[in-house]
């Protein structure tokens, strides 16, 4: 069984990710990471070149990928949600933790990073953010088995949370 984060960006994947990994000596793969790799360019810049269709395509297909291990961490793409094959697939593979913050905590958290390409092209930042976070809530839900909010505990606390569940969640399986 993975242990997958999923989460809007800048709600700590990346950071609660590499937490986990050393806690758990569990492997972990940055999905905007490894496709970056694969685009040889930043997301941003594809985005911008191809869609955000083609993004989404090439996102698919490294979840099929990712989801033939087993025993890996597994930091996604805010947006990974979007497709119902990528949340079967999660949720048939792994521990999905959903990982939240305010709005006004993830503005603060990505600012004006360049590297995050708009998601609606005409909002001004928190306003996307909030519409955004609207429209995805209900697929987080749906595809998480734990949330925890990220702005109002330490990443200690939060991957002592996470690790806890997971334990738990193992130890369930193992025995059943």
């Amino acid at each position: 069984m993975n242990l997958i984060l999923i989460g809007y960006r800048g709600t700590g994947k990346t950071t609660i990710s590499d937490l986990l990994h050393e806690q758990l000596s569990m492997p972990v793969y940055h999905m905007d990471e490894m496709l970056e790799q694969r685009f040889g360019e930043r997301i941003t810049n594809f985005v911008q070149k191809h869609g955000w269709d083609s993004f989404r395509e090439e996102e698919r297909l490294l979840v099929e990928e990712l989801t033939q291990l087993d025993e890996v961490i597994i930091d996604t793409g805010g947006g990974v949600i979007i497709r119902d094959d990528n949340i079967c697939d999660l949720r048939r593979t792994g521990f999905v933790v959903w990982l939240q913050a305010r709005p006004e905590t993830i503005a603060k958290r990505i600012g004006t990073d360049k590297n995050r390409p708009s998601l609606t092209g005409v909002k001004s930042h928190i306003d996307e953010i909030v519409d955004v976070l609207e429209e995805r809530t209900p697929r987080y839900q749906k595809a998480s088995d734990l949330s925890v909010q990220t702005d109002t505990s330490t990443h200690d606390e939060t991957v002592a949370q996470i690790v806890k569940m997971w334990r738990n969640r193992h130890e369930t399986l193992e025995t059943s």
